[in-house]
């Protein structure tokens, strides 16, 4: 094992945001920040006050000298200051917001010369935030057209049996068919139940990143197919040093590639790529022909309600923390979506008109607008990467019937009982258990 743990470092390092499911890491000195409203939410012109709790082995630390910062998230602190936590616990007033948005603060505590950091983030009406984003006019031939253009394009699949991978009840099949235009491809990977008869579907889309996958093996043990999609044109089963390679070479930023055109923006092939997805396993002899799902986080949870958007045979979807989302934000000086491409350093660039026109046909928000069917939708307001702000703006959108699941103090991952709740709600829906 000792050749993988260097690669997989690398893999790690260079692979971006991905869709995390794991708790942060346990630490001597915990900083906890709540804000005083036990639902986190406020009305705009209410104060926000913000609680610390220094913890060491379990109990409050004295004399923790503890330094904080106020301010709307991803935009400079409006209020910061240092000072010592007597009793292990002190008081923030945080002050409020006018218009709908989130305020957060950052306490950061020294503890025998180590640094520690909490956070904690109050909503100001969040239901009330309207999006920055825009469709273009022609946001809906846009993508017709693009539709029409792959149907054209035949789909070559290709299956490869894992015996490897495969389980007593399950064939495990690494998947590549035809993507977009004639030798681009898509590579996933493929459980079918071994079990004769007519099965739901589930298509599951990957957060950013670029790495391999190992396919959903236990939903489908429960008789569902499912499908685990890479997004990239690459193999999803090889060695982690290559995608190491890709991510700190010809894929580093691919979030950005071809930004100044709608046409060729990195992103056609994605969106389109989740498409010929479902036109694989719609084709499938084992689908039962009606219940088709899709689910993802991050970058997955933006291609959720991206696919559910463009294609009428998904019936369900599931996202958390979406990407991509009311990514303008930042031009009416609010937090916009991962991955933040207007942020202060990049909106006064010579191609920023051509860019900010290219993400109209691409924000998260302008499909959440053209939903049909049920979603579940799951976040938290302490997200650093998809921030809230950027998040309830698409929701807000949503005319389809819509659930929230908030688990406030998560940031960029999820709680045990977040994904149970997420998974039984999409195995409800599958018509399995």
């Amino acid at each position: 094992m000792k050749h993988i743990r260097p690669a997989l470092f690398v893999l790690l390092l260079f692979a971006g945001i991905q869709e995390i499911v794991a708790q942060p890491a346990e630490q001597l000195v915990k900083v906890i920040v709540a804000p005083d409203h036990t639902n986190w939410t406020y009305h705009t012109g209410e104060k926000a006050k913000f609680t610390v709790s220094i913890i060491q082995y379990g109990n409050l630390l004295q004399n923790a000298k503890i330094k904080y910062d106020v301010g709307p998230e991803r935009f400079p602190a409006v209020k910061s200051d240092s000072l010592v936590a007597r009793d292990g616990k002190v008081t923030i007033d945080g002050g409020t917001m006018t218009t709908p948005g989130f305020l957060r603060c950052i306490v950061y505590a020294e503890v025998d010369g180590k640094r520690y950091r909490g956070l904690a983030t109050a909503g100001f009406d969040p239901d009330q935030i309207k999006p920055a984003a825009a469709a273009p006019s022609d946001f809906t031939q846009f993508w017709d057209k693009a539709k029409a253009d792959l149907a054209k394009i035949p789909m070559d699949a290709r299956m490869t049996l894992l015996p490897e991978r495969s389980t007593e009840s399950v064939n495990v099949y690494h998947l590549n068919l035809q993507n977009f235009r004639p030798g681009a491809r898509l590579y996933g990977i493929l459980c079918v139940p071994k079990k004769e008869g007519k099965y739901p579907a589930l298509l599951r889309v990957p957060g950013a990143g670029i790495r391999p996958y190992n396919g959903d093996i236990a939903t489908a043990e429960k008789g569902v197919i499912t499908l685990e999609i890479g997004i990239h044109g690459i193999p999803v089963n090889m060695d982690l040093s290559q995608y190491a390679n890709l991510a700190g070479g010809a894929l580093s930023g691919y979030q950005l590639f071809n930004l100044e055109d709608p046409e060729r923006y990195y992103y056609k092939r994605v969106y389109m790529g989740c498409v010929r997805a479902n036109d694989f396993l719609t084709s499938l002899p084992q689908f039962d022909g009606v219940n088709l799902g899709v689910t993802g986080g991050s970058q997955g949870g933006a291609l959720s309600i991206v696919t559910a958007a463009l294609d009428p045979r998904v019936k369900f979807l599931g996202a958390y923390y979406p990407a991509l989302s009311d990514v303008t934000g930042f031009l009416v000086g609010r937090a916009g979506g991962w991955p933040h491409m207007f942020n202060k350093d990049n909106v006064n660039t010579a191609s920023a008109k051509d860019k900010i026109r290219t993400t109209g046909y691409y924000d998260v928000v302008n499909f959440a607008r053209l939903l049909k069917v049920p979603g579940m939708y799951s976040w938290g307001y302490n997200d650093e990467t998809c921030p809230p702000t950027s998040m309830h703006p698409a929701y807000n959108v949503i005319t389809a019937p819509k659930t929230l699941k908030l688990y406030l103090e998560t940031g960029h991952w999820q709680f045990p009982e977040q994904r149970e709740g997420m998974e039984g709600w999409l195995q409800s829906k599958l018509g399995v258990k």
